[in-house]
């Protein structure tokens, strides 16, 4: 069963944020100094969510060196300008105070280099929201994968009781990650994922925006979900 929620867990990328003008900027940057020259934009979208060491070597077909140095590329200008180069999501902010106003503990789980997470929350004004900020760490051979981000997160915070933990997020490694650390998760369409990919992946719940997010976790709470 899981008790009414106490603790809830955002994805930053395509559920608070919309990151995609600066990070698709950044990895076009990285590619023509690769000596590739990126045509098509949209197909960037990929990058959004996952491993940006592992997504390089997919996408371009890069070996590791390559990709090492193409990270190194892409943090140049995302360090510089890029990483503001983003926009809330609609309803984000109203929902992560809401929420806050309503005596849930609020955390961030970012695929994100910690570093980063924080300077946007920063940068929005929403940090004080937020119990404690988990990203992953700069070095790729580091905490990178979500599930790990989130055992981060939870060991932080010193959850023992995971059935009071619900995470929020707009991909499948928000779910899978979620599965793997035993809690729930709530696939959000307003990000990058489809209808599609959540129910492949067996999301918990499925919001088509935050305003029914929001709903969700309320009704949740209200009546204790059965497994």
């Amino acid at each position: 069963m899981l008790n009414k929620i106490k603790y809830i867990f955002f994805d930053l990328d395509g559920t608070i944020t919309d990151p995609f003008d600066g990070i698709s900027k950044c990895i076009a940057y990285a590619a023509e100094r690769m000596g590739i020259t990126v045509s098509e934009p949209e197909e960037l979208k990929c990058f959004i969510g996952p491993p940006l060491f592992r997504q390089f070597k997919v996408f371009f077909g890069f070996d590791d060196e390559k990709a090492e140095n193409a990270v190194k590329e892409y943090r140049k200008r995302y360090n510089e300008i890029g990483w503001k180069e983003c926009n809330l999501i609609d309803g984000a902010e109203e929902l992560i105070k809401a929420l806050k106003g309503m005596g849930y503990i609020l955390a961030v789980a970012s695929s994100k280099p910690e570093v980063f997470a924080k300077k946007i929350l920063d940068y929005f004004d929403l940090t004080k929201y937020f119990e404690f900020i988990g990203g992953a760490q700069l070095e790729h051979t580091g905490r990178n994968e979500k599930a790990d981000i989130i055992a981060y997160s939870l060991k932080m915070l010193k959850i023992t009781d995971k059935s009071q933990v619900i995470m929020i997020g707009d991909r499948y490694y928000d779910i899978e990650g979620a599965r793997i650390n035993g809690i729930k998760s709530l696939a959000v369409l307003c990000g990058y994922g489809s209808m599609e990919e959540f129910k492949q992946y067996k999301a918990d719940f499925i919001a088509k925006n935050m305003e029914e997010a929001g709903k969700i976790i309320q009704e949740i709470s209200k009546n204790p979900y059965k497994m």
